[in-house]
């Protein structure tokens, strides 16, 4: 076979009365006489072709859509009324001399072009033809800049990429791990690594200095649009830095990515927001800043009224927006019924109109406290307050979620806009009620800051740690924190958490007695490649930018994985499957 010439999105005016061959896909055929157009495609583009000889045509009438050929001819310029500004070869088109159908398609179950008219289910069966799709080869090619991108910044600032094991050891790090049973050793198991945590600690104690690597990683955990089973992480860490030097490095890193993939400049240094500010203004520590629409302590007000429901709770939280038209009562039954599955009461309103409240529980607060109300609040003509009273955590995470609806209602959400924050300050500890103790809030080997090292042991509930994440567009593109390299620290830590001396041995004995040779201060973020690329890419959906991703069930559908495996292999590995008692 000879070699293509060029590809099918290359060719321009440049090119006239070159002698080409291209290979690629049927895109579509039209006949116009005795002529025939084709459009042959491959990832770079489309090129028109003209058959205008008998034998040429004959070969024509028996194409069909997405038949793979090879064309060789000679390049034409359109006529100026006839050029396709849409195309990067717009103005060419390409008079066959020689045509070769190298193979023929069977009819395809679904449509490569338009996504919409099959259901994800389907496309996903046919992923292999779904990635023909152009919006989602350029998805593909956008991530494959950003981590080209990545890895170029990453090398220009000293780090080397280092591969860490796939199979390793099952420890409580939040998630529950991917098992592996071993053949080997029977009734033993590896999990895969839900992140490379100790491994790039383990780095800095060999005194590598400063690492990074893209690496799968793995939890087994509820599933949504921006998480996967199987995820995508760049991983990185460094000696002898402290909160602010990785949270530098971080921001020239991320304005690096945005500027080269995107050509999006950002404006460093980015905002930072303490954890409690931020489950203050926007109940979640992943707030979205491309609205301005904030939460406000109502309880003052509330408790002034005549609303008993909100005088017995602990927590009144509140926020406005404008256009209160839009809201009927079917949206804001809809709503209702939102704030209810996360966990609130009930989602109470009212509307503020020629200087009033109406409707919804305007009724129970009189005038002047009406007007206390639009006066302290900052409420304009026009616009509709919503209201959550609970606990201050439910208050204020219902209403932070009800935040982020109304602003997908009213469309406050510009993709071509980006707001990085900093969320840091984060607990080091948060209370398990129904185990009764302290879990990490983001994990084990997190520092807590220098001023409560000792309450962080004599009151946990206290501590803060050197924990940050950073947050885009109400998405966690990155977390890391300074980790600790205390070894006598790290011990105490595991034991706050109420691990046994036998667990920690168990779980962390190789990590602990590493910890004692002379550790550097370290820290480090792990960012998620995929959920990055979905911001860069402008999609709203995980799946869009991996070429091939799981269900919100974990299940290939293309390869109908997870699957059974014969008894010889579970015999093998020493393992029987149990019978579950709601089949039986």
């Amino acid at each position: 076979m000879e070699s293509r010439t060029h590809n099918c999105g290359e060719l321009t005016k440049k090119n006239i009365d070159k002698n080409v061959r291209l290979f690629g896909w049927v895109n579509s055929t039209r006949t116009h006489g005795k002529i025939i157009f084709i459009d042959i495609r491959d990832r770079f583009g489309k090129t028109q072709i003209i058959l205008n000889t008998d034998s040429l045509i004959g070969k024509g009438k028996t194409l069909s859509n997405e038949d793979v050929i090879s064309v060789s001819g000679n390049v034409i310029a359109r006529s100026s009324e006839l050029v396709n500004n849409n195309m990067t070869t717009g103005e060419i088109e390409v008079v066959a001399e020689e045509l070769e159908i190298l193979n023929m398609a069977s009819p395809l179950p679904m449509s490569i072009h338009d996504r919409s008219a099959s259901t994800e289910e389907h496309r996903l069966k046919y992923r292999y033809l779904e990635l023909r799709n152009s919006e989602l080869q350029n998805n593909l090619i956008l991530r494959h800049k950003t981590t080209q991108v990545v890895r170029n910044f990453l090398n220009d600032q000293n780090f080397i990429e280092i591969e860490t094991p796939v199979l390793t050891k099952s420890t409580p790090e939040g998630a529950r791990d991917y098992l592996v049973p071993s053949r080997v050793h029977n009734g033993k198991f590896y999990a895969l690594p839900q992140s490379p945590q100790m491994y790039k600690q383990l780095f800095m104690i060999s005194g590598l200095d400063r690492y990074f690597q893209i690496v799968k990683c793995f939890r087994d955990e509820d599933l949504r649009s921006d998480r996967q089973p199987e995820f995508t992480q760049i991983d990185l860490e460094m000696s002898f830095v402290d909160e602010q030097h990785v949270r530098d490095l971080v921001e020239e890193l991320i304005s690096t990515v945005f500027y080269e993939v995107n050509n999006v400049k950002m404006e460093t240094p980015f905002p930072t927001l303490s954890y409690k500010d931020a489950m203050k203004r926007f109940g979640s520590d992943k707030p979205d800043l491309r609205y301005a629409v904030e939460l406000q302590d109502f309880k003052s007000f509330s408790d002034q009224s005549d609303f008993q429901a909100f005088k017995s709770s602990e927590s009144v939280n509140m926020i406005n927006v404008n256009n209160s038209d839009f809201f009927s009562r079917k949206i804001i039954s809809e709503l209702d019924t939102y704030a209810q599955s996360l966990g609130a009461k009930g989602l109470a309103w009212m509307k503020y109109k020629a200087n009033s409240f109406e409707g919804g529980i305007s009724k129970f607060f009189n005038e002047d406290l009406q007007n206390t109300i639009a006066s302290d609040c900052d409420i304009q003509n026009d616009s509709i307050c919503f209201m959550v009273a609970d606990t201050s955590q439910i208050s204020l995470k219902v209403l932070g979620k009800i935040r982020v609806k109304v602003a997908e209602m009213l469309n406050l959400c510009d993709d071509s806009v980006f707001k990085p924050v900093w969320i840091v300050d984060f607990p080091l500890f948060s209370w398990d009620e129904d185990n009764k103790r302290f879990d990490s809030v983001h994990h084990p080997f997190v520092a807590p800051k220098d001023k409560d090292i000792k309450i962080a042991i004599s009151e946990p509930e206290k501590a803060i740690s050197k924990g940050y994440d950073i947050v885009i567009n109400g998405y966690e593109v990155a977390g890391g924190s300074i980790r600790i390299h205390d070894q006598k620290l790290q011990q105490e830590i595991f034991e706050t958490m109420s691990l046994t001396k036998e667990d920690i041995n168990s779980k962390f004995g190789f990590f602990i007695d590493a910890l004692k040779f002379g550790t550097p201060p370290h820290g480090g973020i792990a960012f998620g490649l995929d959920r990055l690329v979905m911001l860069l890419a402008g999609v709203n959906n995980i799946r869009d930018v991996i070429a091939f991703p799981k269900t919100t069930s974990a299940s290939a559908l293309m390869e109908d994985s997870p699957n059974t495996v014969s008894d010889e292999q579970l015999d093998d590995l020493g393992i029987g499957i149990k019978e579950n008692e709601k089949n039986i």
